[in-house]
């Protein structure tokens, strides 16, 4: 099954297009926590989570990526902060 929901984007000019969940795009199941190249696209300069909003990504692959960020940090793969 295809999520086909997407998020609203707004520019100065208008809407701008719809961001698409990138794991259901690639077609990717699991969020590999030891993948850390991959995890750091949706981490803060702060090394915080980025919000579905902002990332595109959807409720499904959200909690999951999160489930997998959580992970990383506990096995300090990924920083806790980094200021």
């Amino acid at each position: 099954m295809i999520n086909t929901r997407m998020i609203n984007t707004r520019t100065t000019s208008g809407l701008q297009k719809q961001k698409q969940c990138f794991f259901c795009t690639n077609g990717i199941n699991e969020i590999d926590y030891k993948d850390t190249k991959s995890l750091q696209r949706f981490l803060s300069s702060y090394a915080k989570i980025l919000p579905r909003k902002k990332t595109g990504t959807c409720a499904k692959h959200q909690r999951k990526l999160a489930q997998s960020v959580k992970r990383a940090r506990h096995m300090a793969l990924i920083p806790y902060t980094t200021r």
